[in-house]
């Protein structure tokens, strides 16, 4: 047998050192790239947060961070309903009605009565009772259209007609729709080898939607029948319209909806790993993008989303949840102040009639 040549010595040592059964989840990679850090302490203009969940916070608290980063104001939308979504908005209230108000939670309790008439009915007289309270916006979230059941057991759609009267009165009172309806593109796929977000899904594999009974693109087509359904009505998509992997599409959505606004909540992450399409979308769209975290407060998650918006600062980490959405970076869209000033602030001041 042939003596092993210089090569195989220094490959059979680098294999010696490496720890080769080093599990995905341990692995933390730091990048070598020598980038110049643009840190943005407070943002060019004042910021209005309008897609926030602060049930489980201290107001007092939130107060601090607001002011330590130059938020204006917060809209907490509710996840309660009933009486505790009345202790919500009057706990905010409170605390600072000029700095916090809120966004009302659409509570399914009684749509599987065989009276779904009846159902409705009791929908807009606990509308009417939030909005005595002072609700700034009403939401659909994700329920609708892949858990909601009638009282047949059907799943209800999101364009289901028996529907229509309270899209209408919400237009009517002049009360913005906020819908968050579907999920990443991800989550509607097995979570395996090839999911980009197989880290996350897998530590909350209840995230999952693969074999729903309506695929992303159904539901997103229910939701846009909607959309055009009630011109008189004002929606919010948020999460980019649920769609930021497919910003032609999201454009589609927009140019055929002009009642449609979008928020970027929690997509920094999507929109920063493309910032060529990123920008020019922000750029095209600039009176109908609203700023919004969808992020615990905290003051270094605030300034991640500004160096995003404001510098062109490249390959930093994305604000996020505890756990990373996926193995990539961003970079920022280094937008002008005519476009900054309308996405932090001005284009929620039209939704926000008290604050004007």
């Amino acid at each position: 047998m042939s003596e092993p040549n210089a090569q195989d010595k220094f490959i059979a040592m680098v294999s010696a050192k490496a720890n080769v059964s080093l599990p995905i989840s341990e692995f933390h990679p730091r990048s070598m790239l020598h980038n110049v850090v643009h840190a943005v302490h407070h943002p060019r203009f004042s910021v209005i947060d309008y897609h926030n969940h602060l049930d489980a916070q201290d107001p007092a608290e939130v107060l601090k961070i607001m002011d330590a980063c130059g938020i204006e104001h917060i809209v907490n939308i509710t996840m309660k309903v009933g009486e505790e979504a009345i202790e919500q908005i009057e706990r905010y209230r409170t605390a600072d009605a000029k700095r916090f108000s809120t966004i009302g939670w659409m509570d399914w309790n009684g749509a599987d009565s065989p009276d779904f008439s009846g159902f409705i009915k009791l929908t807009m007289e606990r509308i009417d009772r939030l909005v005595e309270h002072g609700i700034v916006g009403f939401k659909f979230w994700k329920d609708l259209g892949l858990t909601v059941r009638d009282a047949s057991g059907e799943l209800i759609r999101i364009d289901d007609e028996r529907l229509a009267p309270v899209f209408e009165r919400l237009g009517s009172l002049g009360i913005p729709v906020m819908v968050h309806l579907g999920d990443p593109e991800a989550f509607f796929l097995p979570i395996g080898a090839n999911n980009e977000r197989y880290e996350e899904l897998a530590a909350h594999p209840d995230w999952g939607f693969y074999g729903a009974q309506y695929s992303k693109d159904a539901l997103l087509q229910q939701r846009d029948r909607v959309f055009q359904r009630h011109p008189n009505t004002t929606f919010v998509g948020a999460h980019i319209a649920e769609n930021s992997e497919d910003l032609q599409r999201v454009s589609a959505m927009l140019e055929a909806c002009p009642n449609v606004l979008v928020d970027i909540s929690a997509r920094a992450s999507e929109l920063g790993r493309q910032p060529y399409s990123s920008r020019k979308f922000f750029l095209r769209y600039a009176d109908r993008i609203l700023f919004g975290a969808d992020l615990v407060p905290e003051i270094e998650m605030y300034r991640l989303y500004y160096r995003f918006l404001e510098t062109d600062d490249e390959y930093f980490e994305y604000p996020t949840h505890a756990s990373r959405q996926g193995r990539w970076n961003i970079y920022g869209l280094y937008l002008p102040e005519d476009v900054l000033r309308k996405v932090y602030r001005e284009n929620a001041l039209k939704l926000l009639p008290q604050l004007r």
